[in-house]
């Protein structure tokens, strides 16, 4: 890619303009070039298999008004408009479709530990991968797309907006965000969902490691429908049984050396604890909730869970 494709990429992923935007570095060309390769590869995905499945399965608000017409027999009384009935002297009913006016609002953690990675990609990559995908897929249907970005507060709130250049703005700010907080999501929720006036299709993504999140997702889960999506590194709940192993908290800076099975047993037992907490909430709560890892293909997972809802909702 020469300097020229860099900018004009760039070019195509800013909003307006803001004073804000001036004083802000331009994005290297390495990232820009992430920002391309997320948007082809997920727009690939999104008519492999995304669209479809979402389109069934996330629904508008309800019903509106389209227009009056004259009663037929067999329609629903309850459906008729007295006022126009009465003025034009004959039974007419109010005809109703259904509202696509749907808001998609994907909440991402951008903290320290997203920045491992130990295969190809790191887990700050996936997320933006996995947000871009969904946020395409809403494109697709003109529905509204806004963004979070979070640590143990509010780094970033945008706007739902409907457009290709805001969903690029969404991968761009995940990808450029080099998160040095801590993962607090019941300390950077509140914000969130005081900005988010709209009920939403809240899509809540992070790795959810030592983390609370208790209170977080009672309140997200009161006013949207939330869906929790952990992206998991193997590593994150495996350590190999070598040593001596040198490791460094990406959260807090500290380091340590482990060593043999006992520090990889303790490891293992403290991740395993999360993920049960993590599951006993959600079914509580009454949430969906979708595991992807970074060492296996995201689309059929994510197709599968689409699937598996629609089909629950169907019921």
């Amino acid at each position: 890619m020469t300097s020229s494709d860099a900018s004009s990429i760039a070019s195509k992923c800013r909003e307006p303009m803001t004073a804000r935007d001036a004083a802000r570095p331009a994005l290297p060309p390495d990232l820009m070039r992430k920002v391309r390769r997320i948007e082809i590869s997920t727009r690939r995905l999104v008519d492999e298999g995304v669209a479809g499945e979402y389109h069934s399965v996330f629904k508008g608000r309800g019903l509106e008004f389209a227009e009056v017409r004259p009663y037929q027999p067999g329609d629903d009384v309850r459906t008729i408009d007295w006022n126009v009935t009465a003025r034009m002297e004959t039974p007419y009913v109010k005809q109703y479709v259904e509202s696509r006016d749907l808001t998609v609002f994907v909440v991402v953690d951008v903290s320290g530990s997203q920045n491992f990675g130990s295969r190809s990609i790191l887990k700050r990559e996936q997320c933006a991968e996995i947000a871009a995908l969904l946020s395409f897929a809403a494109q697709r249907n003109q529905d509204r797309v806004g963004a979070a970005l979070v640590t143990d507060r509010l780094e970033l709130f945008l706007e739902p907006r409907r457009s290709r250049t805001h969903v690029l703005r969404v991968v761009r700010e995940i990808l450029a965000r080099q998160g040095d907080g801590l993962t607090d999501l019941d300390a950077a929720l509140p914000s969130v969902l005081r900005n988010l006036k709209q009920r939403s299709v809240l899509f809540l993504i992070s790795d959810f490691m030592e983390t609370p999140f208790s209170e977080a997702l009672k309140s997200a889960a009161a006013r949207h429908d939330l869906v929790t999506v952990r992206v998991v590194d193997p590593r994150d709940r495996r350590l190999p049984v070598v040593g001596p192993l040198p490791v460094r908290d990406e959260e807090t800076g500290r380091l340590a050396v482990l060593s043999g099975k006992r520090w990889a047993d303790a490891w293992a037992e403290r991740r395993d604890a999360e993920t049960r907490e993590l599951e006993q909430w959600t079914r509580r709560l009454g949430i969906d909730h979708l595991d992807l890892r970074t060492d296996r293909p995201y689309l059929a997972p994510l197709v599968a869970f689409f699937d598996r809802r629609r089909r629950r909702l169907a019921r």
